[in-house]
């Protein structure tokens, strides 16, 4: 069942992206050579906790950590640990947070200091893929057209879109209906309607989609270990288009 949300809640789902936001612009500049990836789970924790919230993702189906972190041919879903990070690593940062009974959602790829063109690249198609969804939205859409748009975009620019995980919608809980798959075909799918809050969240691949889950349960990795990007923002669609609630952040 897909739950509209009222102004009030969505007021409340936008100030838990405010702290999201504050969590990148503190975790951001410390992805450096050296840093171990605890040591960014901490700063993450540190700051929601500072500004009220709690880390959605901490216990969330028994996961450990604050944060999702995950490197190079991680898609999803790493856990925090004492790897330090190296020179031309590429980072996933998935951060949750929930704030008075209510969710939002969003994770960033950052690159460890200068990464190769290709790396670049990737990082680049999966940001860019959201923006360009956003900026096609039309009101009378399905959650198809999200995919299929998403789906075009990557593909045109030569790289693949995870078929084994999806965005979702967000509110109460941190994972709600719709799922938001990154491909997909227009027309497919619930309608859009104002008060839908979505967790829209192209994961991206250099090579194959095909992924597959390490011994530890949780990380997700290419089965071809080729390098992945993640980018993922939560909107909210509106009677006159759409607001991104933890956008306007550290790139």
């Amino acid at each position: 069942m897909i739950e509209l949300k009222s102004k009030r809640e969505i007021q409340l789902i936008r100030e838990a992206g405010d702290i999201i936001r504050k969590v990148f612009e503190a975790v951001k500049p410390s992805v450096a050579e050296g840093v171990t990836t605890e040591a960014l789970d901490i700063l993450a924790e540190k700051v929601i906790r500072e500004n009220g919230g709690e880390p959605a993702f901490k216990g969330y189906r028994d996961f450990p950590k604050t944060a999702c972190i995950s490197i190079n041919e991680e898609v999803v879903h790493g856990i925090p640990d004492k790897r330090a990070l190296k020179a031309g690593d590429i980072v996933s940062f998935d951060i949750g947070v929930k704030w008075k009974g209510f969710f939002a959602d969003a994770a960033r790829t950052w690159a460890v200091g200068a990464v190769a063109e290709d790396k670049k690249r990737l990082i680049d198609t999966a940001k860019e893929s959201l923006g360009v969804v956003l900026r096609a939205y039309q009101p009378g859409w399905r959650i198809g057209d999200l995919s299929e748009t998403i789906q075009r975009y990557v593909e045109a620019k030569g790289f693949q879109v995870v078929r084994d995980y999806a965005g979702h919608g967000i509110g109460r809980e941190l994972h709600e209906d719709p799922q938001v798959p990154n491909y997909g075909k227009p027309g497919r799918g619930p309608k859009i309607e104002p008060g839908m809050v979505l967790a829209i969240e192209p994961m991206v691949t250099a090579g194959h989609y095909a992924v597959e889950t390490l011994e530890n349960g949780w990380t997700v990795v290419t089965k071809d270990r080729k390098n992945a990007s993640h980018y993922e923002d939560t909107i909210v669609f509106l009677e006159e288009g759409f607001v991104n609630l933890t956008g306007h952040e550290v790139l």
